[in-house]
C-alpha cells in the first residue's frame, strides 16, 4: 500500500514538474521577462536618473508588484557601466542601460544599445529659488503634512513630493527624505499630458492637424481599418484600439513596454476593437503611436526627439530635471516614461493654466487647453487629461470614480499610476502636484487640494 502511494505521489510530482516546465517555457517565459524588465528599468532610472536609493525603490515599488516571486529576483547595479541586470531563478535576464539625456533603455537579448552615448543636454534655468519654499500659511502646512501621513501602515502612501503654485507663484512644497526640488520622479501616465503638449506644438507649427488620419507608416493603405484613425482620436483614446490594461500582468501595455524593442510597431499591429470614434478605451498604445509622430517630426532618432522636447517644451517652461525615455527605435515612450520633478510638473501645469503661454511666448495653439480638457464621448476623459465631469444624457454629473467631487467642477488633472497627480483648478488659479509610490492609490490628494483651497479662501476673506 505504501509503495503504491509513493508511486502515485511520484507520478503526481512528475506531472506537476512537467506542467511547470511547459508553463515556464511558454506563458511563464513572458511573465518572467516582464518582471525582470520591470525591475531593471525601474532601478536603472532610480539610480542614474533620479539618484535615489535603488534598494529602497525595489522594496517600495517593485517587490509589492512581484506577486510572490520577489524572493527569486536578483539584480545588480553596475555603476561603472551605468546599467542594471536582473534575473529570476537565475534566468530570464533583463538589462537596462542609462544614456545621457535619454534616461534608461531596456535592452532586448544581446542587442547593441542604439545611440549609446546619448547627448549632453544644455542646462535649463529655473525661475524658482534653489531652497525649499516652506508654506507660510499654517493651514496649508497642515494639508501638506497630512499628505505625507501614513494613516494605514498596511497600505502606505509613500508620498515623495508635493508642490503648490497659486497665481503663478510657488507658495509651498514638501519632500520625503532623499527627495528634493530637482529630483526627477517617474511620472507614469502624467507622461500622456506631456505628449498632449508635444502634439499641440506640432499642430501650432502646422506639421499635424487634429482631424487628419494619423500619419503612421503601417496604416497608409486605405484598405487598412486603422487608416481612418485620426490624431484627435488617438489623443482622446477613442481610436478603436482596445483597452490595453487588461489580462493581468501580461496585458498589451506590459507586453509593449517590456517585450518589444519597437513599441510603436507593436501598437500599430494591434487590431482595432471598435470602429474609430465609436467607443472609448484607455490606450497606452495610442500614446506611443502619437510619440512616433513626435519622433518622426523631430528628425527620426532618439537624440533628435530628446533635443526637440527640451528645446520646444522643457526649456521654455524651466523643467530643468525632466527627461523622456525612448525605445530602441528612438520613439519616446509617451505612455508612461517621463521622469520629472514635482516642480517641473507644476511649471507644466501653469502652462495650461495660462492658456499655453509662458513668459509671453505661445507654446500651445490658441484653444488647445480648452480642447485638452473637453469631454470625450460621455466619459470623464478629455485629450491627455481627466475632467471632473461626465454626462448622463445632457446632464453633467461628477466624474466618478475618476473625478474629485470635493473640488470645483472646472478642475481637470493628469493622473499616473502609483499616485502621480497634476491638479489644475482654473477658478482658483491653482496648480497642485503630488508624486509618490502609492501601490493602493490611497493618496489623499483630493482632501489635500480641498484643504489648500479652503485655506486660500480664508486668507483672502475680508
Amino acid at each position: 500500500m505504501a509503495l503504491r502511494l509513493l508511486k502515485i505521489t511520484l507520478v503526481t510530482l512528475l506531472v506537476f514538474l512537467l506542467a511547470a516546465a511547459l508553463w515556464i517555457g511558454t506563458a511563464g517565459k513572458d511573465l518572467f521577462r516582464t518582471a525582470t524588465g520591470s525591475v531593471s528599468h525601474s532601478l536603472c532610472a532610480a539610480t542614474f536618473v533620479s539618484h535615489v536609493d535603488p534598494q529602497q525603490i525595489f522594496q517600495e515599488e517593485q517587490l509589492p508588484l512581484m506577486r510572490g516571486i520577489g524572493w527569486a529576483i536578483h539584480y545588480e547595479v553596475d555603476h561603472a557601466m551605468r546599467e542594471v541586470r536582473t534575473s529570476v531563478f537565475g534566468d530570464f535576464t533583463a538589462r537596462a542601460v542609462y544614456r545621457e539625456g535619454l534616461g534608461c533603455l531596456l535592452v532586448h537579448g544581446d542587442d547593441a544599445v542604439p545611440e549609446a552615448a546619448g547627448f549632453e543636454p544644455a542646462p535649463i534655468a529655473s525661475p524658482w529659488p534653489a531652497t525649499v519654499v516652506e508654506p507660510a500659511d499654517p493651514a496649508i502646512r497642515r494639508a501638506l503634512d497630512q499628505a505625507f501621513a501614513e494613516p494605514d501602515p498596511a497600505h502606505p502612501r509613500l508620498t515623495k513630493a508635493v508642490v503648490v503654485v497659486h497665481d503663478g507663484k510657488l507658495i509651498a512644497e514638501h519632500y520625503a527624505a532623499g527627495y528634493g526640488p530637482d529630483t526627477p520622479i517617474w511620472a507614469h501616465s502624467l507622461t500622456k499630458s506631456v505628449i498632449n503638449a508635444l502634439i499641440g506644438i506640432l499642430v501650432r507649427e502646422g506639421k499635424l492637424r487634429l482631424d487628419q488620419p494619423a500619419p503612421i507608416a503601417a496604416w497608409r493603405s486605405p484598405a487598412d481599418p486603422h487608416h481612418a484613425v485620426t490624431v484627435d482620436q488617438l489623443l482622446r483614446m477613442n481610436s478603436g484600439l482596445p483597452f490595453d490594461e487588461t489580462d493581468g500582468a501580461l496585458s498589451p501595455m506590459t507586453r509593449m513596454l517590456f517585450l518589444e524593442r519597437d513599441m510603436a510597431g507593436y501598437a500599430a499591429r494591434t487590431p482595432l476593437a471598435h470602429p474609430p470614434g465609436t467607443a472609448w478605451g484607455y490606450s497606452n498604445l495610442g500614446y506611443v503611436l502619437l510619440s512616433r509622430l513626435v519622433r518622426d517630426a523631430a528628425g527620426g532618432s532618439a537624440v533628435d526627439a530628446g533635443r526637440f522636447v527640451r528645446r520646444e517644451l522643457f526649456a521654455p517652461l524651466g523643467m530643468r530635471s525632466a527627461v523622456i525615455e525612448t525605445d530602441a527605435t528612438g520613439t519616446p515612450v509617451g505612455s508612461s516614461n517621463v521622469y520629472a520633478s514635482a516642480r517641473d510638473f507644476a511649471r507644466f501645469g501653469q502652462l495650461y493654466l495660462d492658456d499655453g503661454v509662458v513668459d509671453g511666448r505661445r507654446i500651445l495653439p490658441e484653444g488647445w487647453v480648452a480642447y485638452s480638457h473637453s469631454q470625450t464621448l460621455k466619459t470623464g476623459y478629455g485629450a491627455g487629461f481627466w475632467t471632473n465631469l461626465v454626462s448622463e444624457g445632457s446632464v453633467p454629473v461628477w466624474n466618478a470614480p475618476w473625478g474629485m467631487p470635493r473640488l470645483p467642477k472646472d478642475m481637470y488633472y493628469g493622473r499616473g499610476a502609483l499616485g502621480q497627480y497634476l491638479v489644475i483648478v482654473p477658478s482658483e488659479r491653482l496648480v497642485v502636484v503630488r508624486m509618490g509610490i502609492s501601490i493602493d492609490y490611497g493618496t489623499g490628494t483630493e482632501d489635500m487640494v480641498a484643504a489648500i483651497i479652503a485655506a486660500l479662501h480664508r486668507r483672502s476673506a475680508p
